[in-house]
This record gives structure tokens, C-alpha cells and sequence, in this order.
């Protein structure tokens, strides 16, 4: 049933088909994410209460999403390396901590940029702030755990177990807000609500979170390929390649 799986878990058939779609992901998210920021912080009106402060918005709750979807993705990738064994899931693993603790990071930053004019403050140790704060030391952790051990395979368990344990984390900080009295504002968007947002205000959110999760996929098939080189480094097909992107690299310096 699952054969036509089998050929994906051979690295050079995964870092080609990666590399076909890198162009797309990257192109797609530049325009995307451009258009998603420009009109957000341009165009899109003032809101009634909070001026231009809430314009941050467009980069907050897009990063904040996507730091809690990336860790999922993780620990996705680590249950699939951990019971199948795949090197390709703990490669994967790899490729998308580094995007989500980038994530995790500017949200906690313009979160701090916007909590200041609202509260007063630019933190506050509130289970929203507190559990994101958590996430970012959880992305920390399976870095520094993947890359501790000289066996790569003990560090990609190790990182694999702390992945799946901090999945935990995700429901607290998507329900703190209900769960207990925070400063924290509520979810800005939801499947089953309409958005309490003007159409002017939330079409430039939609689009700027289209961005940056087209931006994540950039970055981590990215991280991916890079990944795949450093691991199969001595591998013929991977010298191969190299080879190739050398020759490329002196037929446009020749030409220039």
C-alpha cells in the first residue's frame, strides 16, 4: 500500500524533487509576503482603538501560528523517525526546528513591541507569554540535543523525545487565554467564529499569513536539501552535485 512512499526515503531522490520546488516556494513567498506586509502596514486602515500600534499584527500572529504549527511538524517528524526508523524524518526534524525557534523568536519580540503601548508593559509573565516562552526554549533544547552527541542517530532519538513531550506545550498556549485571566487578548482568528476584524483589515492578515508560511516551507526545504548534503557528504551522487554547482559557479564567473 505504502510503495509508492519507498522511493521518498532515498536522500537524492528527496534533495532533486526539493530542489524543484525551491525555486516556486521562494518566488511565491517573496511576492506573497510582500504584498501581505505592504498592505498591511500601508494600506490597511487605522484600528479605532489602538491607531497604527495594532499594524504589528501582520507579523505577530502570522510567526506566533506558524511557531506552534512548525513544532507540531516536528514532532511529527520525530514520532516517524522514532517508530520507522526513517533518517530522513530526523533530517527533517533538523531542517524545521531552526525555522520555528526563528518563528517562536519574532513573535515573542513584537509581542513585546506591541504589549508595551497596550499594557504598559513590555512583559509580563502571563500563561500566553509564559507558554510561548517555554516554546522557544523547547525548539532551543532539540537543537542543542540533535547536535550534542557524536553519534548522530543518539542525538536525533534524544531531540526526537523532547519534541514529542514539548508537543504538550501547543494546546496550553492556544487555550491559555480561556483557561485562566491573562492580558493576552484572544485568538484573533478562528475556524468556527467570524473574525471580529473589518475585511480591510483581515484580507492583508490572511495574505501576510500566507507569506509566512510559505516562507517557513522555503526556509525548511532550504535547511532540508543542506541537511542532506551534510549528511551523505561522501556519498558519490552528493560529490556529483557538488561538482556540478562548482562548474556553474566558474562558467558565470568566466562569463561576468
Amino acid at each position: 500500500m505504502w510503495r509508492w512512499l519507498h522511493p521518498y526515503a532515498k536522500p537524492e531522490v528527496v534533495y532533486h524533487l526539493l530542489g524543484r520546488w525551491q525555486p516556486w516556494l521562494s518566488i511565491t513567498a517573496a511576492l506573497t509576503l510582500g504584498l501581505g506586509i505592504v498592505w498591511g502596514l500601508v494600506f490597511a486602515p487605522a484600528d479605532y482603538q489602538q491607531g497604527d500600534s495594532y499594524r504589528i499584527i501582520f507579523v505577530h500572529v502570522p510567526t506566533a501560528m506558524f511557531s506552534m504549527s512548525l513544532y507540531i511538524a516536528l514532532a511529527i517528524a520525530a514520532f516517524v523517525g522514532r517508530v520507522w526508523q526513517l533518517k530522513m524524518a530526523d533530517w527533517g526534524l533538523a531542517a524545521i526546528a531552526p525555522v520555528g525557534l526563528t518563528f517562536t523568536f519574532i513573535s515573542l519580540v513584537t509581542g513585546a513591541i506591541w504589549g508595551k503601548p497596550m499594557w504598559g508593559t513590555w512583559w509580563e509573565w502571563d500563561a500566553r507569554l509564559t507558554s510561548q516562552l517555554i516554546l522557544f526554549f523547547l525548539y532551543v533544547g532539540v537543537l542543542a540535543l540533535y547536535h550534542a552527541f557524536s553519534d548522530q542517530r543518539n542525538g536525533a532519538k534524544a531531540a526526537g523525545i523532547l519534541a514529542m513531550v514539548g508537543v504538550i506545550n501547543i494546546p496550553i498556549i492556544r487555550y491559555s487565554v480561556e483557561w485562566w485571566n491573562t492580558l493576552h487578548q484572544g485568538a484573533t482568528l478562528t475556524v468556527f467564529e467570524r473574525p471580529p476584524m473589518a475585511t480591510s483589515m483581515l484580507i492583508p492578515l490572511l495574505v501576510s499569513i500566507l507569506g509566512f508560511g510559505l516562507l517557513a516551507g522555503a526556509l525548511i526545504v532550504q535547511r532540508m536539501r543542506n541537511e542532506i548534503l551534510r549528511q551523505e557528504l561522501r556519498r558519490p551522487w552528493v560529490k556529483h552535485v557538488l561538482n556540478q554547482d562548482r562548474a556553474t559557479e566558474l562558467s558565470k564567473t568566466e562569463q561576468a
